[in-house]
């Protein structure tokens, strides 16, 4: 089993001027990163499978793709409410986040609740985690029942106002998915982004006329 000394070894190999410069183009803190692509990261896992204890060893280096890493092989049956808690307090990026939310999160028992919690906090990147985890439990969860993403729906309309980009745009993603999963489910997405556009603000209308422009073509294919 790699140490992380070697994984760190290896991302160095893999680091690349370009690789960094391209994230700092999508808006990525690159303070703590080496510029590795995303399928090496994937590669890197599929070898190492699942390690919870190497997972939280690599979180601890700080290092940005370490922590993608991280995501990738921890075991989410092993994962506390206590680790999602430490670890959306490091979010320094949108990256990390949704990989975060994405690759682990989002398979853990906590999400649902965890979604809802976060989608009330105020810090940029804790209130994106939120959001991510209802859109990314909507894409991977398929025997989730529909009162789930339904409870999400007014948590989605209460908070499309917030005008900082990385918050709407997961807002906007969450109500996207949760209209996609079915036909009920799109008639309740489209029902709550029509409410969403009444309201007096430039960011809800846009993340209300984003979606209904897929919902209502979608409807229902």
């Amino acid at each position: 089993m790699p140490t992380v000394e070697d994984i760190l070894s290896q991302l160095r190999e893999f680091s690349t001027p370009e690789g960094k410069s391209g994230m700092q183009r999508f808006g990525i803190d690159t303070t703590h990163a080496f510029g590795v692509s995303i399928p090496v990261l994937r590669g890197i896992a599929k070898k190492i499978k699942k390690d919870h204890a190497l997972a939280l060893a690599l979180w601890g280096t700080g290092i940005h793709e370490a922590r993608i890493l991280a995501s990738m092989i921890d075991d989410p049956t092993e994962v506390t409410v206590a680790q999602i808690n430490a670890w959306v307090k490091d979010f320094n990026s949108w990256d990390l986040c949704d990989q975060v939310c994405g690759n682990l999160f989002d398979r853990t028992p906590f999400a649902v609740t965890k979604a809802k919690e976060f989608s009330r906090r105020t810090g940029e990147f804790i209130k994106r985690a939120g959001f991510v985890l209802m859109a990314e439990y909507a894409v991977h969860c398929k025997a989730a029942e529909d009162g789930v993403f339904l409870s999400f729906l007014p948590l989605i309309e209460k908070e499309a106002y917030d005008e900082r980009n990385f918050v709407k745009k997961a807002v906007n993603w969450a109500l996207r998915q949760i209209g996609k999963r079915n036909p009920r489910l799109c008639d309740e997405a489209i029902r709550t982004a029509n409410r969403i556009l009444k309201q007096d603000s430039k960011a809800a209308r846009w993340v209300a006329q984003n979606a209904l422009q897929e919902l209502k073509v979608r409807k229902w294919k």
